[in-house]
């Protein structure tokens, strides 16, 4: 093996998938996009990482809900050019050509053209280490779509994409939620 800065150590375990996180500040809508998720438990508890140098987290501090949309790969350039500009002086749904669809616990809005979209509600933020914490309310899936894949940042400008599935259900059905 050899050595690798610790400044890149992240690309190793970056997360995924890459999601777009909606809001609405009460006059617009916004979207943003991010790579640093985490599930928490099965309750269905999220964690995103995002603070004051995102447009969207003004909106998200203030209203307390978002929804994250899970696009696929044949949305990935949508996804970076909307993660390359700012949601201050751009109408990113009316630019990347996205659907904005009222959510039904939510004021922010759901992308119709993505796999699937999870309303949230924001159930604490820890300030030192830029976490938001996310309660679902409601999800959604797309299973018309034909493409299925998500995208996962490196975190250099590569992404990696889904591949294919391996079902281990019986081996792990001890540790499985009932209705997984």
């Amino acid at each position: 093996m050899r050595s690798l800065k610790l400044s890149k150590a992240f690309t190793l375990i970056e997360p995924g998938p890459v999601v777009l996180v909606t809001t609405h500040d009460g006059k617009q809508n916004n979207i943003m996009t991010l790579s640093w998720t985490m599930v928490m438990d099965f309750t269905p508890r999220f964690a995103i990482t995002t603070g004051p140098w995102n447009y969207s987290f003004r909106a998200l501090k203030k209203t307390r809900e978002c929804v994250i949309a899970i696009p696929t790969v044949d949305m990935l350039d949508k996804v970076i050019g909307i993660g390359t500009c700012s949601g201050a002086d751009t109408d990113k749904f009316t630019r990347f050509g996205l659907t904005p669809v009222p959510g039904r616990a939510v004021k922010a809005p759901l992308i119709k053209e993505c796999l699937a979209n999870i309303e949230c509600r924001v159930i604490d933020i820890v300030k030192k280490h830029d976490i938001v914490v996310l309660e679902a309310v409601a999800a959604y899936v797309d299973t018309s779509r034909k493409e299925k894949r998500t995208v996962h940042a490196v975190g250099d400008g590569t992404f990696i994409v889904d591949g294919r599935t391996l079902d281990r259900r019986k081996l792990m059905s001890s540790k499985l939620p009932a209705g997984v």
